[in-house]
């Protein structure tokens, strides 16, 4: 039986930073609310969107509102605004080969399918899973409950992210977890979380889960 393998999108996969500060600048704009610094929009990588919009004091209607502008210009422009991670498809041709492997991301599902059909990577997940639009599956731990189930998942799956929300997340499904240092998140955030291991580049990867299937 082959590992199962989640892979969070955004900062793990690929840089959406472009896309999606853009997307926030836009919201922001158009709620009259002054710009945010640089690591103002960093913050907002990872955790579900109307969580950060409410982190900037709004009220439940206005960060609906928020999240409703960042879509309007995510789906016009920020969608595609992506590069991938350098090595990044090689890792996960050679990881599909061995392991079943799939996503697992608090980006709106339907966006994230839409991005790796974009980018010509479908072919590499055995499932895509992700947030619904009404949010209410959109904490990671909420997300990844909902990709086990869908995968027919159990207790040796790994998951794979850049930020603490995807280690709790992992850790709330009795589940490990390794942090990639080249996305979003910072060493000491994903150790405090509860990584396992942390991989400096994309290949990096290929050693690190092989070490962690042999361990099991």
């Amino acid at each position: 039986m082959k590992q199962q393998l989640f892979f969070d999108l955004d900062g793990t996969i690929i840089d959406s930073s472009e896309g999606i500060y853009s997307s926030i600048r836009y919201a922001l704009e158009k709620l009259g609310h002054e710009p945010l610094s640089t690591d103002g929009l960093r913050a907002f990588v990872g955790p579900p969107l109307i969580n950060s919009f409410r982190e900037l004091g709004f009220t439940e209607e206005t960060a609906q509102r928020a999240v409703n502008y960042y879509r309007e210009n995510y789906r016009e422009k920020g969608m595609f605004q992506i590069t991938p991670y350098e090595k990044i498809e090689t890792t996960l041709a050679e990881l599909s080969e061995t392991h079943d492997v799939f996503i697992a991301t608090s980006k709106p599902e339907i966006f994230a399918k839409e991005i790796l059909s974009y980018l010509d990577f479908t072919d590499y997940f055995k499932g895509i899973y992700g947030a619904d639009l009404e949010n209410k599956r959109g904490e990671k731990a909420a997300v990844l409950a909902y990709a086990l189930e869908k995968a027919d998942g159990n207790t040796s799956a790994l998951m794979i992210g850049d930020r603490s929300h995807d280690i709790l997340g992992a850790k709330a499904n009795g589940l490990s977890a390794i942090g990639v240092l080249y996305g979003f998140g910072s060493e000491e955030e994903l150790l405090s979380a509860g990584a396992v291991a942390l991989a400096e580049k994309t290949l990096d990867l290929l050693e690190l889960i092989r070490m962690d299937h042999a361990g099991k």
